[in-house]
């Protein structure tokens, strides 16, 4: 499950955000930047106000003497936050911070945030981790210039995100990222995605924390991820009731068409090595949503397209049905998808296009509790 994290600078904004769903209460001055530490005065009045009832977050302005970092440290932990975030610089004493910092990673969940518009080094992770340190967020230092998803495509950000996952950091994702956004970063699977400017009436960052807004933000993160989806619907199985087809009625098709990249594919020992065109044609059974005109309604085909990004920064594939079953099953990991057809074309291997074309299915609720019914959820974990 991704969490939701609203910055905020009140107890005011705390209880807008508490109102509305956030996970984590987050203390941040955007009026100082990026990454600006609020008083320690005002961080203890939301810490009151928030009262348990979600975790907050307190940044630190990380000073130049190590020394002086530890006793800055020690004084947003007096404030009774749980987690403390801090920019960390890319500059050759980075391990010497990580390591003074370390002691402290026992009585606080410490967050080195990196810039992922600095030159961030990821070879810095292990080091956090040894460090036992909680997490690893990527930001953007300059929110004028783009969002992070402008910065980093959705393959380097699931890359961030596998990275932290397998040196056992929690991972979270911000920088000025829009609604939009929000359903394209949930298929990284990181920890935390954060938010102010969202947040805020107009998407502006230094404005006060809209509800609404908050509530549309909360809307595209689900509190609880999706249903589990089955690699092959077995159609036998409709007229028992157990797999529940979609309808005509209730679903809107969103579709990607004649998209064309060079990717490495292919089996023979002449394919590895170059890339060759490959055309993907997709098309999904969204959900229809309550016709609200904003993201709330909208399955994004960029979803479609950042899925296919994904597959192409893993690197030479085989086959192209393997291809096909890693889309379709990333495009089914969204809840409001009910089925996806794909379709992979090699197009620089005969006059014409050879290739595949797939249909997968999403198993209704009632087919894995039924005694009947294969054992879907089990298959999906293989």
């Amino acid at each position: 499950m991704t969490l939701m994290l609203a910055s905020v600078l009140s107890r005011e904004e705390a209880e807008i955000a508490l109102a509305h769903g956030a996970d984590i209460i987050d203390c941040k001055d955007p009026a100082r930047g990026a990454l600006g530490a609020l008083p320690l005065a005002q961080v203890s009045e939301i810490v009151a106000a928030v009262n348990g009832r979600r975790p907050v977050s307190a940044v630190v302005e990380l000073p130049h003497d190590v020394a002086h970092a530890r006793r800055d440290f020690e004084a947003a932990i007096a404030t009774g936050v749980e987690y403390v975030k801090f920019a960390l610089p890319v500059t050759p004493d980075a391990d010497e911070i990580i390591e003074a910092l370390a002691p402290l990673a026992a009585r606080v969940k410490l967050v080195a945030v990196i810039f992922a518009d600095l030159g961030p080094d990821f070879d810095l992770l292990p080091a956090l981790a040894r460090a036992g340190f909680h997490g690893a967020m990527l930001d953007t230092a300059h929110k004028g210039k783009g969002r992070l998803i402008d910065i980093m495509n959705i393959g380097d950000l699931s890359e961030f995100v596998a990275k932290c996952r397998a040196l056992g950091l929690a991972s979270g994702l911000a920088g000025a990222l829009e609604p939009p956004d929000a359903p394209r970063l949930l298929v990284t699977g990181a920890s935390v995605i954060g938010f102010r400017g969202a947040l805020c009436a107009h998407g502006d960052r230094r404005g006060a924390i809209d509800g609404r807004a908050t509530a549309l933000i909360r809307d595209l993160i689900p509190l609880e991820r999706g249903e589990k989806v089955a690699p092959v619907a077995d159609w036998s199985h409709l007229g028992r009731g157990y797999i529940q087809p979609p309808s005509a009625n209730d679903t809107d098709c969103v579709f990607l068409h004649d998209y064309v990249v060079p990717m490495e594919v292919g089996a023979y020992a002449h394919e590895y090595g170059h890339t060759q065109r490959v055309r993907f044609n997709v098309d999904a059974d969204v959900a229809r949503a309550n016709g609200a005109d904003d993201m709330r309604s909208v399955f994004s085909y960029d979803v479609i397209m950042d899925a296919i990004k994904m597959i192409l920064a893993g690197g030479h594939i085989a086959m192209v049905e393997t291809i096909a079953e890693r889309l379709a099953e990333s495009v089914l990991l969204h809840e409001r998808v009910r089925s996806v057809t794909v379709q992979v074309e090699k197009l620089d291997v005969a006059p014409g296009a050879v290739g595949v074309k797939i249909r997968r299915e999403r198993v209704h609720e009632d087919a894995r509790r039924s005694p009947y019914a294969p054992n879907y959820a089990d298959a999906a974990e293989d």
